[in-house]
């Protein structure tokens, strides 16, 4: 290629690098403001419960009571619901690695922090968290439960911005690849435990 021809993709390698530096500049000041809010502020304890609930602990309390007290269609679907955050946290932790975006500057403090990798971009509360509400839309279609996990899916994802542990880029990322992979998966994971 021609120094002619290599100067309009200079061109437009530039616009796109002031382009992405716009939003992630964006993307740090919109965490700033809600790690800032004074409304939340007022849920500081809900939100530190949410961001630990998305560690698992509320997946796993909802698995264990299908596998107790529920049908053998439950107990199908807790390991539909296995092989998803599975898979959703493998495909996080690969974007991750590929993004290698940093995570936010924030005062390590507290259990849950020892287990924080360096990189953001997706979360991976927030990846499970939304998997596991499209996996109850789907399987449990009561629009009660629907509402109640996309609240929880919701919160979870906000606490991590709130706590300045997320961007807001990082929150969408982890909604969507949760959502996608659950809607690829669901019929193959469900073909195999039947």
């Amino acid at each position: 290629m021609t120094a002619a021809h290599a100067f309009p993709f200079r061109r437009i390698g530039r616009r796109l690098d002031r382009w992405a530096e716009r939003v992630w500049e964006w993307d740090e000041e919109l965490m700033d403001i809600v790690s800032a809010s004074r409304i939340l502020r007022r849920l500081d304890p809900l939100l530190v419960v949410a961001t630990y609930l998305g560690y698992g602990y509320l997946w796993g309390a909802l698995a264990l009571a299908l596998i107790a007290f529920g049908t053998e269609g439950d107990q199908a679907n807790v390991l539909i619901g296995l092989g998803v955050v599975i898979t959703s946290v493998f495909l996080s932790q690969m974007t991750k690695s590929v993004s290698g975006r940093p995570r936010p500057q924030f005062s390590r403090h507290g259990f849950h922090h020892q287990f924080l990798t360096d990189a953001s971009f997706p979360s991976n509360h927030t990846t499970v968290a939304f998997a596991m509400a499209y996996l109850i839309l789907r399987l449990y279609p009561w629009w009660p439960n629907v509402v109640v996990l996309y609240i929880m899916a919701a919160l979870i994802g906000l606490s991590r911005v709130y706590l300045r542990e997320h961007f807001p880029l990082d929150i969408v990322g982890g909604a969507l690849l949760g959502t996608c992979v659950a809607h690829g998966l669901l019929p193959l994971f469900a073909r195999l435990v039947q």
